[in-house]
């Protein structure tokens, strides 16, 4: 069982920058595959950022690439969210999940995901 509590959402101004973190707990933190995922109202949740195990690799949606850093620290159990250049359109409710896996792929679809955080509000304003 992993549970999942993010962190760092708020309000910023178009431009800015969020970090947002994610804390797992148990021990099989390093034997999952990471992923952001969002919300906007009135839309269906999409992915935004992945990495895998090790954390070696990344992948991300097109409307991040660029702007958006995912990390992880395998040693704190926490993985982050870096979000730079925000845009109105980044509005959403955040969401941390977790893939217990044995692969070192990254994860964009959500069936591969096993567990998800609660979420935690960003709001970018114009």
């Amino acid at each position: 069982q992993v549970q999942l509590v993010e962190s760092g959402g708020g309000l910023v101004q178009a431009g800015g920058s969020l970090r947002l973190s994610c804390a797992a707990s148990g021990r099989t933190f390093s034997s999952c595959a990471m992923g952001w995922f969002r919300q906007a109202p009135g839309k269906e949740r999409e992915f935004v950022a992945g990495i895998n195990r090790g954390g070696g690799s990344t992948y991300y949606a097109d409307s991040v690439k660029g702007r958006f850093t995912i990390a992880r620290d395998n040693a704190k159990n926490t993985v982050f969210l870096q979000m730079n250049s925000l845009k109105p359109e980044d509005t959403a409710v955040y969401y941390c999940a977790a893939a217990l896996t044995q692969r070192t792929a990254v994860f964009v679809s959500q069936r591969n995901y096993d567990y998800w955080g609660q979420g935690t509000q960003v709001t970018v304003s114009s």
